[in-house]
């Protein structure tokens, strides 16, 4: 169940990640800027968040299997269908596909593990699934500088195509239904807008939700520019572009085990975020000051010891996020999880672009997108979810 589930959240992470390296030569290949190539990134996510608020209410009606059948298998022909794409619109069309079908995948994973699972247990599942689904971040960058060496970067896509319809196969074969007929709504249109309405009410589910996702922009805002920083402003090649950014993977899934083997039940979770939003801000905030030539140039190491400092750092953030807006929510787990999603990925949408709009000459855009997120994250922490309160900690038993 674990690797099944680790590997549905890690699919679309992984068609994230793996053409990164790829991205100046998709830009060569089809004659176009690097704002417009970075929006096949917003594409996919703000395809991830529609999707996600159609097949969390859809699965909580149906049952998880079959809107995850026909997500995975759309996913596949989408993901074939970027590896022919002829033009950067083309690319972007889809690749939104991609991600709305792609949706299914993480919002469903999910909504089952809170089937499964209540209380302390949610957020260490939540943090053993990050051993499984961290390692696409990992080996995602890695495998595509390693396709890239013997093909082109419609490789990639080829190989992610693949990827999809084997998993496609392994679900059908392997995973159960979580969600008993008698469990699901049947109200239609009109309850999931109550339940939804009530949802967004819910003044601490939406702190979370809003702390996770402006987290996870701050995430991004380094997934997006990263490649551009490391590889055309420090010289970089793909390969030691892969080899960083797999290293600061490493350091989120090792917080990841972290936080769920020796933090939950320990620490109230509540305190744990705090210390990641902090270090988050630490580390962004620093590398505002070494990026914009305030304390003179400096070479890469620094800023790769910040990045590797902030995505460690989200290691404890995100999936706390995740478990303590769940376990608020038992009575609309799908629906829950497909807000938290949404949210989450159309603010992580913005940062691309706002990335990008500085232009290619500067690593100063990233890092200013990255600490406001980060500032925003802890905002929200603080002023909704009222980490001051013991009550705020759902998951302290």
């Amino acid at each position: 169940m674990i690797l099944i589930l680790g590997t549905l959240s890690a699919l679309v992470p992984l068609s994230l990640d793996m053409y990164l390296p790829a991205l100046p030569e998709i830009g060569d290949a089809l004659h176009s800027t690097t704002p417009r190539v970075q929006l096949t990134l917003t594409a996919c996510l703000a395809g991830l968040a529609l999707g996600q608020l159609v097949v969390g209410p859809l699965s909580d009606a149906l049952g998880r299997r079959r809107p995850l059948l026909l997500g995975l298998a759309v996913f596949s022909l989408a993901t074939f269908a970027c590896a022919v794409a002829p033009d950067v619109p083309a690319l972007i069309a889809c690749r939104l596909l991609q991600g709305l079908a792609g949706a299914a995948g993480i919002v469903i994973a999910r909504a089952v593990v809170r089937d499964l699972y209540s209380g302390l247990d949610v957020a260490r599942f939540f943090s053993t699934l990050m051993l499984v689904s961290g390692a696409a971040p990992i080996l995602a960058p890695l495998l595509g500088g390693q396709v890239l060496r013997f093909t082109a970067w419609r490789g990639i896509f080829v190989v992610l195509g693949a990827a999809g319809a084997a998993l496609t196969v392994v679900v059908a074969l392997w995973l159960r239904e979580t969600l008993p007929p008698e469990r699901r709504h049947t109200g239609g249109f009109r309850q999931t807008r109550r339940t939804v309405r009530g949802l967004l009410g819910h003044t601490r589910f939406l702190g979370y939700v809003l702390t996770g996702a402006f987290g996870f922009a701050a995430l991004f805002a380094y997934v997006s520019g990263s490649s551009f920083v490391v590889q055309e402003l420090y010289g970089a090649s793909p390969q030691t572009f892969s080899l960083l950014f797999g290293l600061n993977s490493v350091g989120m899934v090792t917080m990841g085990q972290v936080n769920g083997k020796v933090l939950v039940g320990r620490v109230r979770l509540d305190r744990v975020l705090a210390v990641g939003l902090t270090a988050s801000g630490v580390a962004s905030g620093t590398l505002v000051v070494l990026v914009s030539g305030a304390v003179g140039n400096v070479g890469l190491a620094p800023v790769a010891g910040c990045l590797f400092v902030l995505t460690s750092a989200m290691g404890i953030t995100l999936p706390n996020t995740t478990a303590q807006a769940l376990v608020l929510t038992p009575h609309a787990a799908g629906t829950a999880s497909a807000l938290l999603g949404t949210v989450q990925f159309l603010i992580g949408a913005v940062a691309p672009p706002v990335v990008g709009l500085g232009g290619e000459g500067s690593a100063v855009p990233m890092a200013l997108v990255m600490t406001g997120s980060t500032v925003v994250a802890a905002a929200a922490f603080v002023g909704l979810c009222r980490p001051w309160r013991r009550t705020a900690d759902a998951t302290a038993g």
